[in-house]
């Protein structure tokens, strides 16, 4: 993303003068939980107690556990409904499918994926570093995210 800002001049003019500032660089080098928690990545506890932090991590793992639960019933539903109506319009003749050419299609694209997963781009080695380190950080508030959630698909 590149931002452009005018810059100030003692003269007035018609014409104004533009700075460009490149900030992929910036945002690169920003986790999203310094965004998130300020640029002090540090164990959320000193800032609040532990019931607090056991309580946020509580609810908002809650929160996410019923959301996944919700929308895999759906998704599952859904997906399974589909091969249902697949697998009866098959059988009383209105579609065929060439199962051979499926099943080697799907191997291709498990070949593909498997690939392209041993050249992991290394934002995704330098997110799931971060995040483990945020999580050995704030273990109390994690805790309570994962407590949460496990409830949360339970209900």
């Amino acid at each position: 993303m590149i931002c452009c800002l005018p810059l100030l001049t003692n003269h007035e003019s018609d014409d104004e003068s533009y700075e460009v500032l490149d900030l992929t660089e910036y945002a690169r080098q920003q986790q999203w939980w310094s965004r998130l928690f300020g640029h002090n990545s540090g164990p959320i506890a000193e800032k609040y107690s532990v019931a607090t932090q056991v309580v946020m991590g509580g609810v908002t793992g809650w929160c996410a556990g019923f959301l996944f639960q919700k929308v895999g019933k759906i998704a599952a539903t859904a997906l399974g409904g589909g091969f249902l109506l697949l697998q009866i319009a098959n059988h009383s003749g209105y579609v065929q499918v060439d199962w051979k050419r499926v099943e080697k299609d799907v191997n291709k694209a498990k070949r593909h994926l498997k690939k392209r997963a041993n050249k992991a781009a290394p934002e995704i080695n330098n997110f799931i570093e971060g995040s483990t380190e945020f999580i050995k950080k704030n273990i109390i508030l994690s805790s309570g995210f994962l407590g949460g959630f496990l409830l949360g698909l339970a209900s």
